[in-house]
Formats: structure tokens, C-alpha cells, sequence
């Protein structure tokens, strides 16, 4: 099987899936779309995707990627009324770029393999605008010469991909990385929220810190929005607090205190409790604003983001 004469499959037109199967198109992949909502893949049928009105019509494809909300949409695509697996043709490789559960992710691959498809765990670290810019990063999990049949493919994702090893372990390292996603952002919105209450600006101080030995292409990254206090959801805390409950399940089942990691993840739950579900994670910062005592305003910076197009 040629990697560039594969026929691919695409489950999922969400904000990330559908930035993900435009470029697969751009590279000249025949690509396939499903999504329950079918409206949302007119952007994809206007570059020359093709439709189909649900999962197992995508059976005949090479190779099919899906990337769904949560465990629960994962199994029902694959494997409820109509699911890609239920049918008498399958796939020859599945590959999921979901944030789900290690154990959902063991169901499938186990519902894959009885049907003789070959199953990969592909979660992704990224936004639609890291995407945009080329650095979408890949983690890739199972049978070692799947990976290499399809590396070159989702080598189209972005700028790296890492094979990291058997089974379900990418979904660990995904998890892992976004636990640390929502630390990193819960201790940057304190340290942010510290030096204004004593008098310096956001922009000041985050300019500072991302030309320093601490800045990350994540902190340069959300500056703009910490800054100018710009919340378009790129990543929201429903979401966010999945990850934190999948991140604790995990450190209590192999036996890993995580305190700062269970901390963060109370502020998380008490933002969605109250009805933080639409905007983006990042206004953790204003949660510590207001335990301060401090009224955030946009300071209308020409803060960059630090990403390029690649």
C-alpha cells in the first residue's frame, strides 16, 4: 500500500478536524468526510472533499482518521448504529486523534483488530491556528510498521510526529500534555495577575518572560490573549476538565501524587460549574483577577503570538 495513492476517510468537522482534512486535500489526498452535523463540511466540499452520510460508508477508504469530542463519541462512530466497524467492510487502518480514555481507546483498537483493520492512537498537540502556522506536533501509539505505513501522512499534520510506542500509551502522553496545558496556563494567569497588581503591565511582563529562559512557544502563544483579553475559544473548560479528570484517573491508577494537578483542576471545575463553557480556557486569568481584587482591561497591544506559517 502506497502512502500517496492512499484513499483516506475523515470523521469529525470540529474546529481542529476540519483545519487537519484541509490539509490532507491541499496535499492531494482523496479524502472522504463524515460529521453529524453535515453543514459544517461544505469548507471541505468547496476544496473537493467528497460527503457521505455516515461512518461505515468510508469502509472502503485505506485509511481512516476520526477525531471526536470524548470516549463516548468515539465508540458511538465506530461502533453504534451505522459506526465505521459495523460493517462488512472495514478499513485496513483506523487512526484516532481524539483526547479519550485509554481504556476507550483498548475497546476500539480491540473491535478494529476482531474486524482485521489495524488501529493507531494519533492524539495531536495544537489549535487551528498552530495548525495554520505548520507546528501541529503528532503522538503516535501501536503496532509499530502501521506507524510506518502511515508516518508520511500524518507527517502532513505539522512539523513533528513521535512514534511512542505499543498500545494505548499516546493516549497517556496526550493526557499528560494536556494536564500540563491547564497548569501551565492556571500558574502563568498568577504570575501574570502578580506583577500587574504591583504595577507593571501585561504586555511588559509577558514580553519579558517570553524573551526569557522561562517563555515557551505556548506562553508566547497566549499572550495576545492574556494581554488584550481576547477569549476566542481555542480549547474550552469543559474540555479542559475532561482532560484534568482522565490526567487524575491515570495518576491514581499507576500511583502518581499530582497535587498541583488536582488543585488546578477545582479552579477548572468551578469555572464550567458557573457557566464558563464557550470561552477559552485562558480566562483562568480573569478567575485570578477577581481573587485579587483586580479589574482586567484589554490593553489593546500589538502583542504577536510568536507563530509564523510554515
Amino acid at each position: 500500500m502506497s502512502e500517496s495513492k492512499m484513499s483516506i476517510g475523515w470523521i469529525g468537522a470540529g474546529r481542529m478536524g476540519i483545519q487537519l482534512a484541509t490539509r490532507l486535500i491541499e496535499a492531494g489526498y482523496d479524502v472522504a468526510v463524515y460529521n453529524r452535523t453535515k453543514s459544517k463540511l461544505q469548507p471541505l466540499l468547496d476544496i473537493g472533499a467528497t460527503a457521505v452520510d455516515r461512518p461505515v460508508d468510508l469502509s472502503g477508504r485505506d485509511l481512516v482518521f476520526s477525531m471526536v469530542s470524548a470516549s463516548a463519541d468515539l465508540k458511538q462512530v465506530m461502533l453504534g448504529e451505522g459506526g465505521l466497524l459495523t460493517g462488512s467492510e472495514t478499513p485496513q487502518i483506523v487512526a484516532d486523534s481524539s483526547t479519550v480514555s485509554p481504556e476507550a481507546s483498548a475497546e476500539i483498537r480491540a473491535a478494529a483488530e476482531a474486524k482485521g483493520t489495524a488501529f493507531l492512537a494519533t492524539p495531536v498537540s495544537g489549535n487551528p491556528a498552530v495548525i495554520a502556522a505548520g507546528k501541529l506536533t503528532v503522538a503516535a501509539s501501536g503496532p509499530r510498521e502501521t506507524f510506518e505505513k502511515v508516518e508520511s501522512v500524518l507527517e502532513v499534520f505539522g512539523r513533528g510526529v513521535t512514534y511512542v510506542g505499543e498500545g494505548e500509551v499516546a493516549r497517556l502522553v496526550k493526557i499528560a500534555h494536556n494536564v500540563f496545558l491547564g497548569v501551565v496556563t492556571q500558574s502563568l494567569s498568577e504570575i501574570t495577575v502578580l506583577a500587574e497588581k504591583g504595577g507593571v503591565s501585561r504586555e511588559a511582563f509577558l514580553t519579558f518572560l517570553n524573551d526569557s529562559v522561562m517563555g515557551s512557544v505556548f506562553t508566547h502563544y497566549k499572550s495576545p490573549a492574556l494581554v488584550n483579553l481576547d477569549f476566542t475559544p481555542t480549547f474550552t473548560m469543559p474540555l479542559l476538565l475532561k482532560d484534568f479528570d482522565l490526567g487524575l484517573a491515570a495518576s491514581s491508577s499507576l500511583g502518581v501524587p499530582m497535587p498541583v494537578a488536582s488543585a488546578t483542576r477545582q479552579i477548572v471545575a468551578q469555572a464550567a460549574g458557573s457557566g464558563n463553557t464557550e470561552e477559552d480556557f485562558a480566562t483562568l486569568i480573569r478567575i485570578v483577577a477577581a481573587g485579587a481584587g483586580l479589574e482586567l482591561k484589554s490593553e489593546n497591544s500589538s502583542i504577536t503570538d510568536g507563530l509564523g506559517a510554515e
